[in-house]
């Protein structure tokens, strides 16, 4: 008996000493995102990270503890070789998934969780993000983590396997191993608390990457595999009917027949340029990126501008939707709902706009996207990665935005335009890795952005000599901002989320600069009324030049929101249940919650 106790806390332990290995790793190796460590911070990192250690080991000795029940009536070369089996299989998802997210961290600024496997629906795309020496290094690094840990298993587990023995009492022993594995349900739960195990419990200091570093990467995926898809009853802050109430206060659009007119007509031709990771910050530094910061003085800019989210389907969804974006999935990943969803195209196609296209340089089914321009857009005119020449797919992304973009101006220019026009144009040279044929700076994310934007500044100089000019309205904004420049930005900030929004082109009266905020969600409405074209399908879409309307930007990190206006700012995460920021007027908290709340509830309306 003493023989199976003594392996079965071996192996529970074993786990537990895996992923201390991994998270050291993980705090050192993405330590600079934040500063720099210190050795007390890798100390809290796994004292405090050691609940979903726990939780997790628990899972993964289940199994074996009732394989040493069954070693009792078999042969220990027998089990050796299904312990084998198990801890092979084991190892290795433990290797492959520590490695990758200590890789993918810095770009995401999360641990990676179960909606990498849309993504990985184009490996191609999915791993584009990374060099081949990242990758070479990323697989050898896994073989060899995997080879390490799994020989610590055969020299400290398997050999106490087979020197078991045939317990004294059988009938004792194998009721003493059962009951042990039985109570891995506490360590697994968490305790026999009400509330049950999370990633938030580890979360212990307001240094965001400290709490991440401290959460265990293994439970993170495993955890929100099981997160409900009952989306309508998650994050219920308050009953639904005060909910709903709220809400619509909120987001009340009052009429008012003095809003500014910002266009010359209410019929231009629009082109949509969708820049891939512009921050603010960088887009509109005059030493990066010129052109766009010369374009924020000719035309108009909304200062006060933000993400709704952190990558590009959520993104697409919130500009071009006026759909805020949810922190624990992405619409887009469901064709069924994003099909009712209301489009800035589609009503302009029902205003009369019917010439529709879409541009991206690379593979328009990832992520779903062709579906979301189809369907929901109504866009039949989709120019992505194979309708350019080999020759123009440099990168592993696809053609380069100069390659997109003249492609964009030569239909624009040589083949008969219907008008009035709507085009979108996404970009991608300034996405990880940032591979651009030119080197005009030493960091490559704004050296990618200076190439983009010299590529604007080439499209806009030839636009303006043609007649398309006058009749053109030019809309500049970002997907997301960068989420790993500049370092030491929790990501959880609104300088994360603050990106550039730029209205630009000979259908623009007058430059000036708009000082409201809003976010991503609030361009359809902002646009569509300049062309008087109805908006109220888009429920949380906002007129940013209502002076009569609630002024607010809106956004949601990994798996947490925040509210940000001229009088102050909240920041609530939902994995510590608990406001992390907060500053000026203390209603924003119930504001935040309610507008969050409704996300949900629409969500799960789908």
């Amino acid at each position: 008996m003493r023989q199976r106790i003594l392996l079965f806390i071996t192996i529970f332990f074993y786990f537990i000493l895996i992923f201390f290995i991994g998270k050291v790793a993980f705090s050192l190796l993405n330590s600079s995102i934040d500063g720099g460590i210190a050795f007390s911070d890798i100390f809290n990192v796994l004292y405090h990270g050691l609940p979903l250690d726990l939780s997790m080991s628990g899972y993964l000795t289940a199994i074996p503890g009732f394989m040493l029940i069954a070693s009792i009536w078999f042969k220990p070369s027998v089990m050796a070789k299904v312990f084998n089996v198990y801890f092979c299989v084991i190892l290795s998802l433990i290797a492959v998934i520590t490695v990758v997210d200590i890789v993918v961290y810095p770009y995401w600024g999360f641990h990676f969780d179960s909606s990498v496997f849309l993504y990985l629906q184009k490996p191609k795309e999915t791993f584009a993000s990374a060099s081949f020496i990242q990758i070479l290094l990323g697989f050898f690094t896994t073989i060899a983590f995997s080879v390490v840990i799994y020989i610590g298993y055969v020299y400290i587990i398997r050999k106490q396997i087979l020197r078991l023995t045939v317990p004294k009492s059988i009938w004792k022993t194998g009721v003493v191993l059962f009951l042990l594995t039985g109570a891995l349900f506490l360590p697994i739960r968490g305790g026999v608390t009400v509330s049950t195990m999370n990633v938030g419990k580890v979360y212990f200091t307001d240094q965001m990457f400290l709490n991440h570093a401290a959460i265990n990467p293994q439970f993170n995926l495993m955890y929100s595999f099981f997160k409900s898809d009952n989306f309508a009853s998650q994050y219920q802050f308050y009953p639904k009917e005060e909910a709903v109430q709220i809400f619509e206060q909120l987001n009340y659009q009052p009429h008012n027949d003095s809003i500014s007119e910002l266009l010359n007509t209410d019929r231009p031709n629009i082109i949509l340029f969708i820049l891939e990771s512009f921050s603010a910050d960088v887009a509109l530094d005059s030493v990066v990126a010129p052109n766009m910061s010369r374009f924020a003085k000719e035309g108009i800019l909304f200062d006060h501008f933000y993400a709704n989210s952190f990558r590009t389907d959520r993104g697409l969804v919130s500009i071009l939707s006026g759909y805020p974006a949810h922190p624990t999935t992405a619409i887009m990943k469901y064709p069924q709902k994003t099909e009712n969803l209301p489009t800035i195209p589609k009503a302009l196609k029902d205003a009369g706009y019917d010439n529709l296209s879409f541009y991206y340089g690379g593979d328009a089914d990832f992520a779903n996207m062709r579906s979301y321009f189809m369907g929901a857009c109504s866009i039949k005119d989709v120019v992505s990665d194979k309708d350019f020449p080999l020759s123009e797919r440099m990168t592993k992304w696809g053609a380069p935005d100069r390659y997109l973009i003249e492609r964009v101006y030569h239909d624009l220019t040589t083949k008969d335009q219907k008008n009035p026009f709507f085009k979108t144009i996404l970009t991608l040279s300034s996405h990880e890795p940032f591979d651009v044929p030119v080197t005009k700076f030493d960091h490559p994310f704004l050296n990618a952005v200076s190439y983009t934007d010299e590529c604007l500044g080439n499209f806009i100089e030839q636009l303006k000599a043609t007649e398309l000019w006058e009749n053109t309205l030019i809309i500049f904004v970002a997907d997301h901002a960068m989420q790993s420049y500049p370092q030491g930005v929790n990501n959880s900030e609104p300088q994360r989320f603050h990106i550039p929004l730029v209205w630009i082109g000979g259908a623009v009266k007058e430059p000036q600069v708009i000082s409201d905020y809003g976010s991503q969600n609030d361009l359809a409405a902002t646009l569509l009324s300049q062309l008087k074209v109805n908006h109220t399908e888009f429920k949380f879409s906002k007129n940013m030049l209502n002076i009569n309307a609630r002024k607010f930007a809106f956004y949601s990190y990994v798996n947490g929101f925040c509210m940000t206006d001229s009088t102050g700012t909240v920041t609530y995460d939902n994995d510590q249940r608990n406001i992390i920021h907060q500053s000026g007027d203390p209603n924003l908290e119930k504001e935040a919650k309610v507008f969050f709340q409704n996300m949900y509830l629409d969500l799960g309306s789908r």
